[in-house]
């Protein structure tokens, strides 16, 4: 693994059986390691607990905190609160295996996994699809963007306007009967 994500290698050979807890703060770096580029800043705080049990792990994975997005109507930067987990089950076998997303097997004779991959995945996937500065929802963002939305925004009332097809009228009779 690159030498960026030194600090995500966790030397599972030295670990007690049982339970042990790492705690990472996320940084930007680990997103442009990714060439993830949504976030402007992030201040996020990431808890595995890792079992390590005689034949295999179970990696309990939770995050939380704040990253720094731009708004997807008025491109606004924003700070979205975030939370998320992710459980990962490690076994071994004859050769490397993450097909299955909740499994992974490592070939025998490994002595350590690197969880960076784990945690961008887990804080990229846990984000909206839709990210929306709050002052857009509420309508307290005052910004040219928002002022030429508003000013842009069809006037009058479109249910009084909207006049049914006489067409329609003729089918429905068919539907009816």
């Amino acid at each position: 693994m690159m030498k960026e994500l030194k600090d995500y290698n966790i030397p599972f050979v030295g670990l007690k059986t049982g339970l042990n807890r790492f705690d990472y703060v996320i940084k930007e770096e680990l997103f442009d390691f990714f060439g993830y580029e949504e976030f402007n800043e992030t201040a996020l705080n990431v808890v595995l607990d890792f079992d390590k049990g005689p034949s295999m792990f179970v990696l309990n994975f939770k995050f939380s905190g704040s990253v720094n997005i731009n708004c997807d109507v008025s491109n606004e930067k924003f700070d979205l609160d975030t939370e998320g987990e992710l459980k990962l089950i490690v076994k071994f076998g004859e050769e490397f295996n993450d097909e299955n997303p909740e499994i992974l097997v490592l070939p025998h004779g490994e002595y350590e996994i690197n969880v960076a991959q784990y945690i961008y995945e887990m804080i990229v996937l846990a984000q909206p699809s839709k990210r929306i500065h709050p002052g857009i929802e509420d309508g307290t963002l005052n910004s040219d963007v928002t002022k030429k939305l508003e000013e842009l925004q069809p006037k009058g009332n479109f249910e009084e306007e909207e006049t049914v097809d006489p067409r329609w009228d003729q089918l429905k009779k068919f539907i009816n009967k």
